[in-house]
């Protein structure tokens, strides 16, 4: 059990150092790779991809952001050989696991947004944990068709259409 434990604080190390100070004072979240996909002009819709981690085990329930009327917390699935979008109303971090918001899975949709999300610009997010309280981080928005945080792509979770905006 502690050459777990001894693992884990060595592999949750490596995660806070790779944040690059993205955690808040006092609190065991782990945030980084917080990133958006620019959109088309008069686009309202957008989704937001974060990956997080918690020493002790926490629940994300909320998101908001000044750049759009609403921020959902939804999941991606598969139902029939078709893509569903669905608004869940919570992600569980479980302690000692990474946790990753990524194309084609949990991510945190956006709706109305105030004006197109433009390629290189940052926003902020606040994310809402259910022990950890409000957390602030800045997103950064990454060209048309990326499918990881630093403008990644071609690694297989890129879907047809997705770089579309969503209608619900």
């Amino acid at each position: 059990m502690r050459s777990r434990l001894a693992a884990f604080g060595l592999a949750f190390s490596a995660f806070v150092a790779a944040a690059g100070g993205a955690a808040s004072q006092g609190s065991d979240i782990q945030i980084k790779d917080v990133w958006a996909r620019a959109t088309p002009g008069g686009a309202q819709t957008a989704a937001i991809y974060v990956t997080m981690a918690s020493v002790t085990g926490d629940r994300l329930t909320s998101a908001s952001t000044p750049v759009a009327q609403t921020a959902e917390l939804h999941t991606m699935a598969m139902d029939n050989g078709v893509m569903k979008m669905r608004q869940v109303d919570g992600i569980d971090l479980p302690a000692g696991q990474t946790v990753t918001l990524k194309p084609g899975g949990y991510h945190i949709m956006l709706t109305g947004l105030a004006q197109p999300l433009k390629d290189g610009q940052t926003f902020p997010l606040t994310l809402t944990f259910a022990k950890a309280g409000a957390q602030q981080v800045t997103v950064s928005v990454q060209k048309v068709g990326v499918t990881g945080p630093g403008g990644e792509t071609g690694n297989g979770m890129n879907m047809p259409g997705m770089d579309m905006p969503m209608k619900h």
